[in-house]
């Protein structure tokens, strides 16, 4: 810093002020100040501001290790969130829900002065080192589960299961199958109940729920056993990457998507829209969703007395080629 004061003709205290974007430096000065910044290649040391303010201005996000798109455009909307309230964000990713897993990549991020953090994942197990993490630490988490100090951003699963069934039903369907995703993931239970609840409630028959992993692959396989069922003319599919194994299951058996058998998904990703036929599906608003996170969490931040709150947000139903009426 004193290099570029010199360089600049100024003080140093000047120069601080300038990087730290102060309204009170006339822009004649600022000029001088970033011209010799860029002259000296000079970079702020964010450790030596943390210092002096007592805060690092870095949020922190723990992610499940996954290659699916829903996970990685919430973290893009916790980046975009964060920049714009003048935040940095620090990454931990973990390849295990187990919870010593979890508090693990809490307590790295912890150890680098974030001043929140957010759980992109399911805290399908709470110890007690994740309890005490969450009441000492701002965090929110972004798929429903929480400890009692949790901050909670989240999309009503069950809702978006009744909107693909309920959409299935309302085509003269007798009833839809269903391939939902891993127990151990919070969101799948709510899918499930609302896909039964929406069967029960008009009297149709509740098939066996068929379960993958949220790979295409896993759709695909469980598409090779719809497909073989004759009754069946409807599935529900818990994302939309399982959804186009279901569909291309379907193809190689000789049924027609969506004249012999319907097929609805979840997330509405980019990809939905373009595969053949393009996904009729339940969209979740994943940036939208990292972004309240972050609005959420800096409130606790500034506010460390209140109370942990829910918000959750309503999925919506983008109908597609994939349903139809049967045949």
């Amino acid at each position: 810093m004193a290099d570029v004061a010199r360089l600049a003709g100024v003080s140093a205290q000047t120069v601080s002020r300038t990087l730290s974007g102060h309204p009170n430096v006339r822009e004649h000065t600022r000029a001088k100040v970033l011209a010799a910044v860029e002259e000296l290649g000079y970079r702020k040391n964010d450790a030596a501001r943390m210092l002096s303010s007592g805060r690092s201005r870095t949020l922190g996000i723990v992610v499940f290790e996954t290659m699916f798109y829903s996970r990685s455009a919430v973290t893009v909307g916790v980046e975009h969130a964060a920049h714009r309230a003048g935040y940095s964000v620090s990454a931990v990713t973990v390849s295990s829900l187990d919870s010593t897993a979890i508090q693990d990549a809490m307590t790295r991020l912890s150890e680098h002065n974030v001043e929140g953090i957010i759980l992109a994942l399911p805290l399908v197990q709470v110890n007690k080192g994740i309890e005490d993490l969450t009441r000492t630490i701002p965090t929110v988490c972004t798929d429903g589960s929480r400890t009692p100090s949790t901050h909670v951003v989240t999309v009503d699963q069950t809702m978006a299961a009744r909107l693909a069934t309920e959409h299935l039903l309302s085509l003269g369907h007798e009833t839809v199958w269903h391939v939902s995703g891993p127990e151990s993931w919070l969101e799948v239970g709510g899918r499930t109940k609302g896909w039964r609840e929406a069967l029960e409630e008009q009297g149709r028959f509740v098939p066996p729920a068929l379960q993958g992993d949220w790979s295409p692959a896993s759709g695909y396989q469980n598409g090779l056993i719809v497909g073989r069922i004759p009754d069946v003319t409807a599935v529900f599919v818990a994302s939309d990457e399982m959804a186009f194994g279901v569909i291309r299951a379907l193809h190689e058996l000789g049924k027609r998507v969506p004249e012999d058998v319907s097929v609805v998904g979840v997330d509405d990703i980019p990809l939905a829209e373009y595969c053949s036929p393009s996904l009729t599906t339940v969209a979740q608003p994943f940036e939208s969703i990292g972004e309240r996170a972050v609005e959420r969490l800096i409130a606790a931040i500034e506010n460390p007395s209140s109370a942990a709150q829910t918000e959750t947000i309503e999925p919506s139903l983008i109908v597609r080629s994939s349903t139809s009426a049967p045949a």
